[in-house]
């Protein structure tokens, strides 16, 4: 990766935690309330909205998808309503105070439900441990990591790949002294379609709405 581009990913990007803490209060949810819709702790949540971790992408997601709202709300993201993309000109971004550096190269349209990025990684990149709907294909295109599957342990390789589905709890990091090029798709919502709008909810009535609909789709 250029430094022009990680500066450029640096520079672009909003803080997070911010953003999710307001958006929560605005939908008048507690910490709690938050991390059983989103799947995560709640000391690691209060550490996000405190901008003292990162989530990755994908922790991202899930953290949106429970606020009713896309990625994009959080950060700034490229817009690709045209599936095609060319090598060298495809533009790269990053969650605030993330290492981690992502080209997103799925199409957004009405409908679609796979996301896809090429994710490059530093060395000593330990991502956290999450689990949630859908399913997820990793393929190494360059150097190596460690993914970790509930109590399995495995290491991927260039040409590697890994297919699974996403309520295992999961981890991955490189433990490596070079970075890492991943191929990362998924079905983990990630973005809202153009003509998809938030739902405004400022009551606790909504919220218990959401809530309501949270558990129906993870059963």
């Amino acid at each position: 990766m250029s430094s022009a581009a990680g500066k450029f990913a640096a520079s672009a990007q909003p803080k997070v935690g911010a953003l999710i803490r307001a958006r929560r209060r605005q939908l008048q949810m507690t910490l709690q309330e938050l991390c059983d819709a989103a799947g995560i702790s709640v000391g690691y949540l209060s550490q996000v909205e405190r901008d003292l971790a990162t989530p990755s992408l994908g922790t991202l997601a899930q953290i949106a998808r429970s606020l009713d709202v896309g990625v994009d709300f959080f950060i700034a993201t490229p817009s690709l309503e045209d599936g095609l993309t060319r090598a060298g000109e495809r533009n790269r971004f990053s969650v605030d105070g993330s290492s981690i550096i992502y080209e997103r190269i799925a199409a957004d349209f009405t409908g679609n439900v796979l996301s896809s990025f090429i994710l490059y990684v530093p060395p000593g990149y330990r991502s956290e441990t999450v689990s949630h709907e859908g399913e997820e294909i990793l393929y190494v295109l360059d150097g190596s990591i460690t993914q970790r599957l509930d109590d399995r342990e495995m290491v991927l390789k260039p040409g590697d790949s890994l297919h699974f589905r996403g309520n295992t709890p999961h981890s991955w990091s490189n433990d490596t002294d070079r970075e890492a090029r991943l191929l990362w798709t998924g079905t983990l919502p990630m973005f809202r379609s153009r003509t998809e709008k938030p739902a405004l909810r400022s009551s606790k009535d909504g919220t218990r709405i959401m809530r309501t609909r949270n558990r129906k789709e993870r059963t």
